[in-house]
């Protein structure tokens, strides 16, 4: 798969999104506003190459990469706390 620049760009700004997202979903398991963006770009990278090649479909448009990103964002911070609760 290859991502062209304004794909990259679509996926930092829907990171950005997703990440305040999933913080303010996952309540108390966070890392402040600027920790939240940095893993909410992580899950729409994660997210955006992962559901793809697993069938997974929700429509098109940005407010479905917000809601892929979100999932994204939200799965990266409970696996994190699950870590984080076990070190």
């Amino acid at each position: 798969m290859v991502l062209s620049n304004e794909g990259i760009v679509v996926i930092l700004f829907v990171g950005l999104v997703a990440g305040w997202l999933a913080g303010k979903i996952v309540r108390g398991t966070g890392f402040g506003i600027i920790g939240d963006i940095i893993v909410g770009i992580a899950g729409a990278f994660i997210v955006s190459l992962l559901f793809p090649r697993l069938g997974i479909h929700l429509g098109s448009g940005i407010v479905s990469e917000i809601i892929y990103s979100a999932i994204g964002a939200v799965l990266l911070l409970l696996i994190v706390r699950l870590l984080r609760g076990r070190f």
